[in-house]
């Protein structure tokens, strides 16, 4: 009998089967408020996703981002993001991909993040490792910020009003540098197999962290939120890094969080 994660890699595969096909005839968009844009793409993927999660595990609750929820009976729930980065598949930026997350009476105990542009499945499951393409990955040993690399990102919405801008800046000139690619789940899927040293946003939604914070611990790293507390999946930020900086981090983001600077801002 096959797994939950590699159950979730084969419907996450089929997924990006799905994706690529509409990228390659360059589809619309259209916006579902004011900047957040929806593709025909992530209706047609999460339809997919949640009929094969239906014929699996009837009796699974299901959370997805366009809206394909499921009141199951048991104490399992799925979290579905179709099509994290849409923003960037809609303008053909090869950075977005297809995440599904496993959660067992509130512990998250599988979770796969498929990038159908360069076919990386990334995986794992509780107490098993985090694996890139079945080759198990680990978090960095980089043990100084101005020796890391970061990423992070920016609401679509009132990004102007925005507080990150405060944290990007001051990471872009301590570290190595900042990158914001515009998908959350490979973000933190980067920090788990040593591509990144660690990754920070604010209000991000449940299925863009569920897949990733797992494949983070299980490659030797941490996620919390920027303060240092457990994680919640619905609390307003997060952090994940490879634990050797976890500390050094924590207390900047309290220095920032407190209206100081490390590099004043140029006048």
């Amino acid at each position: 009998m096959k797994s939950f994660v590699e159950i979730a890699a084969e419907i996450a595969r089929e997924s990006g089967a799905v994706i690529s096909d509409f990228a390659r005839h360059r589809v619309g968009f259209e916006l579902k408020g004011t900047y957040d844009l929806v593709t025909e793409a992530d209706r047609s993927s999460e339809r997919l996703i949640v009929e094969r999660l239906h014929q699996h595990f009837p009796t699974h609750a299901i959370l997805a981002e366009e809206g394909g929820a499921h009141d199951g009976s048991s104490e399992y729930r799925w979290y579905v993001d179709p099509l994290d980065g849409t923003t960037n598949f809609a303008h053909a930026f090869p950075f977005y991909n297809v995440t599904l997350a496993l959660e067992r009476a509130g512990e998250m105990i599988a979770g796969v993040i498929y990038d159908p542009t360069r076919d990386e499945m990334f995986q794992a499951e509780l107490g098993s490792g985090a694996f890139l393409n079945s080759a198990p990955i680990r978090v960095t040993p980089t043990a100084r910020i101005e020796d890391s690399l970061s990423a992070t990102g920016f609401p679509s919405r009132k990004r102007h009003q925005n507080v990150n801008i405060h944290f990007y800046y001051q990471l872009a000139m301590l570290s190595h540098g900042v990158r914001r690619a515009g998908a959350a789940a490979l973000d933190l899927a980067y920090v788990a197999c040593g591509r990144l040293d660690f990754f920070w946003e604010f209000a991000l939604n449940p299925w863009d962290m569920a897949a990733g914070s797992l494949l983070v611990r299980e490659a030797g790293g941490m996620c919390t939120d920027m303060q240092g507390a457990p994680l919640s999946l619905r609390g307003a930020h997060i952090l994940a890094d490879n634990t050797a900086l976890h500390s050094e981090v924590v207390e900047l983001f309290g220095e920032i969080f407190a209206g100081k600077q490390r590099v004043p801002l140029p006048q």
